[in-house]
């Protein structure tokens, strides 16, 4: 399938998948310097693949650039599309950290998922592509552990 226009600056549908959505990146005007690109996601939402329940996120996804930028808008559209998405906690926080790391292929990425109790248990979920870049600054993800009401 041919790779569609950027959808910044357009309006577009919402995707319904995660396969559907589209993933876009731009040239990194700063290619040749080492430096950390972080996106937060306080609301990230999925569904139990078993109960169709509602599960709840703070997704915190670092990366080093490459010759690509991630493209912010799509990003958005892509995380949106996982809100009718049945997959485990490890799952989605897993598929979201390749699939980045495949269109935008980062010196280094990491996604941290900081998932809400189900259960009664809370599942944190990280995954990383490789080692980090001598000399690159990489702030904690400043996610506290969950304590519940304590």
């Amino acid at each position: 399938m041919a790779k569609k226009s950027l959808q910044l600056g357009r309006a577009v549908e919402w995707p319904h998948t995660p396969e559907e959505a589209q993933l876009d990146r731009v040239p990194n005007p700063q290619k040749g310097t080492d430096y950390l690109v972080r996106f937060t996601v306080p609301e990230f939402t999925s569904l139990c693949p078993v109960t169709g329940q509602p599960d709840f996120a703070h997704l915190m996804i670092d990366y080093a650039p490459g010759q690509w930028l991630l493209e912010s808008k799509s990003l958005k559209l892509y995380i949106a599309s996982f809100r009718n998405h049945g997959a485990f906690h490890e799952d989605c926080t897993v598929m979201i950290g390749k699939r980045i790391a495949s269109e935008i292929k980062p010196k280094w990425l990491r996604i941290g998922g900081y998932w809400y109790p189900r259960g009664g248990i809370p599942i944190d979920v990280f995954w990383q592509t490789g080692r980090v870049p001598k000399g690159l600054w990489v702030p904690e993800q400043g996610v506290a552990p969950y304590r519940g009401r304590g």
